[in-house]
């Protein structure tokens, strides 16, 4: 834990204020304290999430207007939830070190089916052609969403150098977004070459939420495309917030 708080220590050094990407809160809304995040994302008007910590971990479906939960669906209770992504009318979801992952009917989360990876199951997304999954390290792999086969990697790095760390993911406008574990920032990733183009820092937010718990990290990444709203927020907060980018 100490070399993690020392290479984020070394990378929020980094960017410091030079995090290009101005943001500021219209819309915040109330969320599980109990809700270890580790997956978001936004689909028909709804929002879903994932939760970790082994038997605790679910799948939850929430009204995007005030984040009432409309169904949850647990996962079995020996594996520790992570990422999720939609395929079409599913859903696909990793875990973290048992290298199982399922795939879920969106309509009423029935589990439909399973496949096995290598390695850990960190932060998942789509673009709408592959599904880009994040393990820990520097890389992000690039998944056909239908046999959850790897096609690539790109490896994730700001100023030439490799970014590890690399957790939730979000596919927005051609560029994938990413929490960075442990640390207030979320990197702009460019998905042919790897490299971080912008940062997001949340610092305020997540001291805002951060409390003495400090596993309640920032984590979990939605965005509207309809509204052109950033949803965010963390493990165990008590608030999701919506971000307006740009001046």
């Amino acid at each position: 834990m100490r070399l993690l708080a020392a290479l984020l220590a070394l990378l929020l050094g980094a960017v410091g204020a030079r995090a290009d990407i101005k943001w500021k809160v219209v819309k915040t809304l109330p969320h599980d304290t109990h809700a270890f995040t580790e997956g978001l994302f936004i689909a028909d008007g709804l929002l879903y999430e994932s939760t970790g910590q082994v038997g605790e971990s679910d799948i939850r479906v929430m009204r995007l207007a005030d984040a009432k939960l409309l169904k949850r669906q647990t996962i079995r209770a020996d594996l520790f939830g992570e990422g999720i992504a939609p395929v079409g009318d599913k859903i696909v979801s990793l875990t973290w070190r048992t290298g199982e992952g399922f795939v879920w009917r969106r309509k009423d989360l029935k589990q439909i089916g399973t496949f096995s990876y290598t390695g850990e199951g960190w932060g998942l997304t789509s673009d709408g052609t592959s599904l880009i999954m994040s393990d820990g390290t520097p890389q992000l792999r690039f998944l056909d969403p239908q046999t959850r086969k790897e096609q690539h990697r790109i490896t994730v790095t700001w100023g030439g150098q490799p970014v590890r760390y690399v957790n939730e993911l979000e596919y927005v406008g051609g560029a994938i977004y990413a929490n960075i574990w442990y640390s207030p920032l979320i990197a702009r990733i460019d998905p042919r070459t790897g490299a971080i183009s912008d940062w997001i820092n949340l610092a305020p937010l997540v001291a805002e939420n951060l409390g003495r718990d400090t596993d309640a990290v920032l984590n979990g990444i939605a965005w509207d495309e309809k509204a052109k709203l950033l949803y965010v927020t963390g493990k165990n907060w008590p608030k999701l917030y919506a971000l307006r980018l740009g001046d």
